[in-house]
């Protein structure tokens, strides 16, 4: 296996090193977050030799723990009249920024490691924003494939008993994520407004009839490839003509699809759970609406679209091996190895732009970056959606409806402005045209300042 350097720096710092250490003693079980706790440090070894505030005021301490976690049972009939039971989650990691912000993930894979890790991120990737954003996540084991309307329903409510006591519009305002659109928002946000007698925008996602915004569903996507576009203008490049690989079919690479196409680009792969789809003709026009019915028809299965429209699948393949000149990861965590890295780089591929959470391993990371590979990390390049829910937060408060045209024009803004900054904090740190520890250090830096600013809390 290649062997990562990735945390070399990290280990340079004894005060990096001890919190890294801390965290694995504490945390021993929580693998994934633990690797978003190593990937941040990784890029701060440089940060605190030249601003010792931060070692003597115990940030690190302080913001690698969560404010708040709620845990409770989440008891539900299914249709057979069976009482069914799963655990619900919400943890408020930071609220230095503003209220808690971040998804619910409905999916059996669900555990408080998993949803500690993505809270983690979600604190420095709304700080890139721009946006008074705190950070959080929540979610539950239950999965809603195969559930019918009236089962989904009745967890949802069950669901939302456990949490409306917990969150508000300047509290905590969650937001969907894997397993919870636009249906289940709806039946969260119906029964919250029940038990609490109040319209109040608490929830973001909502149907645009009543409260939502525009571009919200597409609004991962989008911004993912507006910052693929200001990372690919650093080499006198663009994304008119290129050849794009993207994993999952998913709400975030329907939106990447999308935007892709209508900037002139030519999308070949897709996938699932099952393997991927290579359509050398691109996906276009009705097959990228075609995706959505995927989306919507409850089979995690790719090789629909293979026998709809007559293209290749490679059952149980992930789809790096191709070539490309941009690859987007949509899919989940870890979807991408070093392996998959070197089959990339052999092939031609230019950038690499991060649109799930913690896509890449630590050793494709590395492998990238030593490549020289235009590299951005989730933090960074999936800013998009949380943006937009900061978007219909503001169109909330002020009982007012932006147009798709304002909201996409804002988007790209607020893409160009977290690209600006991270390049600026990768100079000014020693790290010049490094995304990976330019993300790290800008996130780090506002929220940590708004920490000192703030005293002891």
């Amino acid at each position: 296996m290649y062997k990562t350097a990735l945390y070399s720096e990290a280990k340079s710092s004894s005060y990096v090193q001890e919190i890294s250490h801390m965290i694995k003693d504490k945390y021993p079980w929580e693998r994934e977050f633990i690797q978003a706790v190593d990937e941040l440090l990784s890029s701060l070894s440089l940060l605190f030799d030249q601003e010792p505030l931060y070692k003597y005021e115990r940030i690190l301490e302080r913001i690698v723990e969560p404010e708040r976690i709620v845990i409770f049972r989440v008891p539900w009939r299914d249709d057979t009249g069976t009482i069914q039971v799963n655990t619900g989650y919400r943890i408020g990691f930071n609220s230095a920024l503003g209220p808690y912000k971040g998804g619910l993930r409905f999916h059996a894979s669900v555990t408080l490691s998993i949803l500690k890790f993505l809270g983690f991120e979600q604190i420095f990737k709304n700080a890139l924003t721009g946006l008074p954003l705190g950070g959080g996540k929540g979610g539950s084991d239950f999965n809603p494939r195969g559930k019918s309307n009236v089962e989904i329903e009745n967890f949802c409510q069950s669901f939302m008993v456990g949490l409306y006591n917990h969150i508000g519009p300047n509290t905590d305002v969650p937001a969907g994520d894997i397993g919870v659109g636009a249906r289940e928002i709806g039946y969260l946000f119906g029964h919250y407004k029940r038990l609490k007698n109040v319209f109040e925008g608490v929830l973001t996602g909502k149907g645009v009839d009543w409260g939502g915004s525009a571009v919200r569903p597409e609004a991962t996507g989008y911004g993912a490839v507006y910052f693929a576009e200001e990372m690919l203008k650093t080499r006198g490049e663009h994304i008119d003509g290129k050849i794009v690989a993207v994993s999952g079919f998913g709400n975030v690479a329907w939106g990447v699809v999308k935007k892709i196409t209508e900037m002139g680009a030519k999308v070949i792969t897709l996938s699932g759970p099952d393997g991927f789809i290579y359509d050398e003709d691109g996906v276009q026009g009705e097959k990228i609406d075609y995706m959505l019915t995927m989306r919507s028809s409850g089979r995690d299965q790719v090789q629909d679209y293979s026998d709809k429209f007559k293209v290749d699948f490679y059952p149980g393949k992930r789809p790096w091996g191709v070539k490309c000149d941009i690859a987007f990861p949509c899919a989940c965590e870890n979807e991408m190895d070093v392996e998959d890295a070197k089959s990339l780089v052999r092939n031609g591929c230019m950038c690499v732009t991060e649109c799930a959470n913690m896509p890449l391993t630590p050793d494709s990371i590395e492998f990238l970056l030593e490549n020289n590979i235009l590299y951005s990390p989730g933090k960074a390049s999936n800013a998009g959606g949380v943006a937009c829910s900061g978007f219909e937060m503001a169109q909330n408060s002020t009982k007012i409806k932006w147009s798709k045209e304002e909201v996409d024009q804002r988007l790209r803004q607020v893409m160009t402005d977290i690209h600006q900054n991270c390049l600026q904090a990768a100079e000014r740190y020693g790290k010049p045209g490094n995304y990976f520890s330019g993300a790290n250090i800008a996130g780090f830096i506002k929220v940590a300042n708004a920490m000192l600013d703030q005293g002891n809390t």
